[in-house]
């Protein structure tokens, strides 16, 4: 076996046993991949590509991926359409923006006298809106996002030292006013294993010049999540079984 395929292994072990702990797939699943481009989002794709040729669960998957068109924070349209081809599952490109928003946000704003959001909230919000909008034109009842351990364990530190309450994006959210979930099978796999299997897959890079990026309160959470490992290997252990005592790794919101 190659170093490739034992990392393989170990990342497609940690994928399966997330979605048996957090019920994350189940037979006649219909989801919707949101594919950025970024390793994360290229790594599910592949991994929910090759389980669905297990059928077991039997599910069928789709990737879209979101274009802004004011920002420039994309990949080459055809290495994700050839990406998906050799996948064998269908790709859906869907082009927004979000500047009529931000005038409207910062109108409001301004008139109600309260701070206006940032652009990274409002071109989130609105790639969000768009895998929703298209989920349910397609009749999938699940979105697989490609957030792995890292990202919740920042979004934990985060919530607690900018909104002082205790909470992360769980592994699996169902949503009241739609029947759509939002599952993040990748919950389980470090960054650091994703990292190591794009460079030996050779995914390519996201091209990033957003105008709007900056030092944000999440990038503090990861220098500090980074040091607190350093000093205590235990850490990340230690706040997933918090996350997971506190029940908020499955949530209904």
């Amino acid at each position: 076996m190659t170093e490739q395929e034992r990392l393989f292994r170990k990342i497609n072990e940690r994928f399966v046993k997330a979605f048996a702990a957090y019920q994350l797939l189940e037979d006649d699943d219909h989801i919707l991949v949101g594919l950025s481009g970024g390793k994360d989002s290229l790594l599910l794709t592949e991994l929910l590509a090759k389980r669905a040729r297990i059928q077991h669960p039997r599910f069928q998957i789709e990737a879209v991926h979101v274009r802004m068109e004011n920002i420039r924070y994309e990949t080459d349209a055809t290495y994700l359409q050839k990406f998906c081809d050799e996948l064998g599952i269908p790709l859906h490109l869907v082009t927004t923006n979000f500047e009529e928003d931000i005038r409207k946000a910062q109108l409001s704003a301004h008139k109600s006298g309260i701070k206006p959001k940032p652009p990274c909230f409002l071109c989130s919000w609105n790639r969000r809106k768009q895998l929703f909008n298209l989920a349910q034109v397609l009749g999938c009842n699940k979105i697989a996002l490609g957030h792995h351990q890292d990202d919740l364990l920042h979004t934990t530190l985060m919530n607690l030292l900018y909104q002082g309450r205790f909470g992360t994006m769980p592994a699996r959210l169902k949503m009241k006013k739609m029947p759509l979930q939002i599952i993040r099978p990748l919950c389980l796999v470090p960054e650091q294993m994703i990292r190591q299997y794009a460079e030996m897959m050779h995914y390519q890079k996201l091209v990033k010049l957003c105008p709007y990026e900056q030092e944000t309160n999440r990038a503090t959470a990861r220098r500090l999540f980074e040091q607190a490992e350093q000093d205590n290997p235990e850490v990340r252990f230690s706040l997933w079984n918090a996350l997971e005592r506190d029940g908020k790794l499955i949530e209904e919101y």
